[in-house]
């Protein structure tokens, strides 16, 4: 860790400790913006990060200052904690057993130190609104880093260690990747966070406007395929708020068309995924070459993971011995703790959709400006499900998925119209609101 990153590390550990509760995410979601993963340090075999000390922190400050949760438990909160406890469990099936319960601990501390803290200091539709407005700014200065990375091929963030100053070239595109440790990793984020820039556009368009061409940025920026593909279903999803009252019929024709997939191609229909290349520099074929591998050796990793895969791939990573590149975190879930542990974060997910959908019906189907910005967040959280097909979030990254999660409970727990007036109206363009802030 630099001097630099041990100065923000400071100033967000300050400003989270003194900022009032409806501001207290916005430290969290700064240092996952600027903060690569890799600034900290090691004391034995624990890796102590800079936005683990923030989230530490954050943690700290829910218990002395008695900030519980908005509405209490519910069931994405309750799953949160299933998934947890099996990602702990899973590590007593390894010969290992110390090693691999101190990478589930890790694992599990960034999930429920990102998730619990947004999701306590989120507390309503009106703090949904006001960090949406403030992670748009905040993502202005990770997209002109990536631009100059873009034309000089050095990568700013470095500086505050854990990265390397030279950005990835492939097939003579340079694929920014600002402060993640990924360009994919980048982009995803900006695709995830389109939707949610949407919900600005009527009553801060400004800042809406903003946040629209920084996300667009870091996703083109990237020069990766997913990321596009991300903003493409993150775009089909906003869209899909004209039609929200047929979704039913949308999703059974989702299932039909990938069963149409398997009747007419030869291969699996997963190996669709091998075609898609938008950028020319695009690994696609090991997207759809991993979930097959993950099926022909699933008796290996079901009951509990394995800590073996490279005999998966005739190919494996220079970081691991034992490990091929697990570009998709379903598997990947799949790896640390078997089917157990893919199926309670699936579950955790399919939770938060319900979520979603019970407080739009709560709403009446009208298309209001609370119902938009709940359909916002379903948006964003649909981009990071398929965004999860071929990456995984292995870095700070992932603050921005549980941000999405935390933003759905604390805004599902709100009656309508108790914080947030707004007329009536329909289209994409129509939801207006105003705060009682």
């Amino acid at each position: 860790m630099s001097g630099l990153a041990m100065a923000l590390v400071g100033i967000d550990a300050l400003l989270l400790l003194l900022l009032p509760r409806r501001w207290a995410a916005v430290p969290i979601l700064a240092a996952a913006c600027y903060l690569p993963v890799g600034a900290g340090f090691d004391i034995g075999p624990i890796n102590v990060y800079g936005i683990r000390i923030i989230l530490m922190l954050a943690l700290l400050r829910m218990l002395l200052r008695n900030e519980g949760l908005a509405g209490g438990m519910n069931r994405v909160d309750w799953l949160m904690l299933w998934w947890s406890l099996v990602a702990i469990a899973s590590s007593l099936f390894y010969d290992d057993t110390m090693s691999v319960f101190v990478n589930r601990a890790g694992l599990v501390f960034m999930a429920c130190g990102c998730y619990f803290p947004l999701r306590a200091f989120c507390t309503s539709r009106d703090d949904v609104m006001r960090l949406t407005r403030a992670l748009a700014l905040l993502l202005w200065p990770v997209a002109l880093a990536m631009l100059h990375e873009k034309l000089d091929g050095t990568n700013v963030f470095a500086e505050f260690g854990g990265l390397s100053p030279y950005s990835e070239v492939r097939n003579g595109t340079i694929r920014a990747q600002g402060a993640f440790s990924h360009s994919i990793l980048a982009g995803s984020v900006g695709a995830s966070m389109l939707p949610l820039m949407a919900m600005l556009w009527r009553t801060h368009r400004a800042t809406a406007l903003a946040g629209i061409a920084a996300a667009l940025g870091m996703v083109f920026m990237s020069g990766s395929t997913g990321p596009i593909m991300g903003s493409a279903f993150a775009l089909a999803a906003l869209l899909m708020w004209r039609g929200r009252q047929h979704m039913r019929l949308v999703r059974w024709g989702a299932v039909a068309a990938y069963v149409g997939l398997e009747l007419v191609m030869n291969a699996p229909a997963y190996f669709i995924f091998a075609y898609i290349d938008l950028t020319g520099s695009s690994t696609s074929w090991h997207r759809a070459a991993l979930i097959d591998a993950a099926v022909i050796h699933f008796p290996e990793w079901w009951l509990a993971g394995t800590s073996y895969t490279r005999h998966w791939m005739p190919y494996g990573v220079p970081w691991s011995s034992n490990h091929i590149d697990i570009t998709n975190y379903y598997i990947r879930m799949g790896v640390y703790g078997g089917l157990p542990l893919m199926l309670m974060f699936i579950a955790v997910m399919a939770a938060a959709f319900s979520l979603a959908g019970k407080s739009l019906r709560a709403l009446g189907g009208a298309g209001s400006g609370e119902a938009f910005l709940i359909w916002t967040l379903g948006a964003s959280l649909f981009a990071h499900v398929t965004n999860f097909l071929s990456v995984s979030y292995f870095d700070q990254s992932i603050v921005f998925f549980y941000f999405t999660l935390a933003a759905i409970g604390s805004a599902a727990v709100q009656q309508a119209g108790s914080s947030i007036q707004v007329p009536a109206t329909s289209g994409f363009e129509g939801p207006q609101y105003r705060f009682n802030t």
